[in-house]
C-alpha cells in the first residue's frame, strides 16, 4: 500500500521538505505524504529510534528521507542541524514547523518551568527553526514554511499556556509573511482541531472520557484524520497556494463556530457518509488512538 494523496504525483519532485516532530503523528503523515509526492523528506526530532523507524517506512515505499535529531529548543542545536542538511541536501525548499507538545493544567496549577516548557517547545522552538531555515538557505533561494497551531480561538481552557504559545505562533507567521516577501518566502499557518491522532495517547487516562466525549462539540460531528490536516499543510506548500502568505487555514469541523444557547444538531450516520464531509483516509499506516479503541 501507499499514500493515496489528493494531489498530483511528483507535485515536489526534487524538493527538500524538513518536517519537525517528523517521527509521530500528523508529522509523522505529513511526511509520508510529501515524500510520496516526490520530496526528499529531512524528518526532525528528539527521539533518534522514531526518526530512524519512519524513516524506514518512508523508503519502503518507494520514498526518499534522512533525519537529523535535534532539541528544537536550543538555538545552537537548531542551527547546527539547519546547516548539516544545507550542507547535505544542498537547500531547504520548505519547512514544516509540526514539533509541539502540551498537557492539561488549569493555570493556578502551572509552575513557571511548566509554563518555559510549553512555550519554548510551541513557540521559541518554531521560531528558531523559521530564522534558521531563512537564513541559511530560503533568503536566497526563496520557500515555503507551514507553522502548525491549534484551536485557539475562543480560548483553551486547561492548556492556557499552549493557548499563550500557539497564538504568539500564529502573530510570528503573520510577521514572517510579511517580513520575509521580498525573498519569495510565504509563511502559512496550519489549526487542527479535534484530530484522531497518536498524540491523544499522551494524555492521562483520566482524560479519555473527556476525549471521546470531544466529538459531540464539533458541529461535523467526528474527528479529524490526520490525513485530512497533511492535506492542508502539503496545499499551503504548493504552488496553487503561491498568493497565499500570512493566513492560518482551520482545519477543525467548524468547532469554533459553536456558540451557548444555541441548539447543535449533530449529523446522522447517512449525513456523515456524504462525499462533502466523509473523512479521508488516505494515509496507509494510520492507527486509531489507543483512547478510542475500546
Amino acid at each position: 500500500m501507499t499514500y493515496r494523496s489528493v494531489f498530483s504525483a511528483g507535485l515536489f519532485a526534487g524538493k527538500v521538505v524538513v518536517v519537525t516532530g517528523g517521527g509521530s503523528g500528523i508529522g509523522r503523515c505529513t511526511a509520508h505524504e510529501l515524500a510520496a509526492l516526490g520530496a526528499h523528506v529531512v524528518l526532525i526530532g528528539r527521539k533518534l529510534e522514531k526518526l530512524h523507524e519512519v524513516a524506514g517506512e518512508i523508503v519502503a515505499a518507494g520514498g526518499r528521507a534522512s533525519f537529523h535529531p535535534c532539541d528544537i529548543r536550543q538555538e545552537e542545536a537548531v542551527k547546527v542541524t539547519v546547516a548539516a542538511i544545507v550542507i547535505a541536501q544542498g537547500r531547504i525548499d520548505a519547512l514544516v514547523n509540526n514539533a509541539g507538545g502540551q498537557y492539561i493544567a488549569p493555570l493556578e496549577s502551572i509552575s513557571a518551568k511548566g509554563w518555559e516548557a510549553v512555550i519554548n517547545t510551541n513557540l521559541t522552538g518554531g521560531f528558531l527553526m523559521a530564522r534558521e531555515c531563512y537564513l541559511q538557505s530560503m533568503a536566497e533561494h526563496g520557500g515555503s514554511i507551514v507553522n502548525i497551531v491549534a484551536d485557539i480561538w475562543g480560548s483553551m481552557p486547561s492548556m492556557g499556556h499552549s493557548g499563550a504559545a500557539r497564538a504568539g505562533m500564529v502573530s510570528f507567521t503573520e510577521t514572517a509573511a510579511a517580513e520575509w516577501a521580498h525573498s519569495g518566502v510565504r509563511v502559512n499557518a496550519v489549526a487542527p482541531g479535534y484530530i484522531a491522532s497518536s498524540g491523544m495517547d499522551h494524555y492521562p487516562p483520566e482524560a479519555g472520557e473527556m476525549l471521546r466525549e470531544m466529538r459531540t462539540t464539533v458541529p461535523l460531528g467526528r474527528f479529524g484524520t490526520e490525513a485530512e490536516t497533511s492535506a492542508a499543510i502539503v496545499f499551503l506548500l504548493s504552488p496553487a497556494a503561491s498568493f497565499i502568505s500570512g493566513t492560518v487555514l482551520r482545519v477543525d469541523g467548524a468547532r469554533p463556530q459553536v456558540r451557548m444557547g444555541w441548539p447543535m444538531r449533530l449529523p446522522d450516520a447517512e449525513a456523515q457518509r456524504r462525499d462533502a464531509v466523509k473523512p479521508f483516509d488516505g494515509f496507509h499506516l494510520a492507527t486509531t488512538p489507543k483512547v478510542f479503541q475500546s
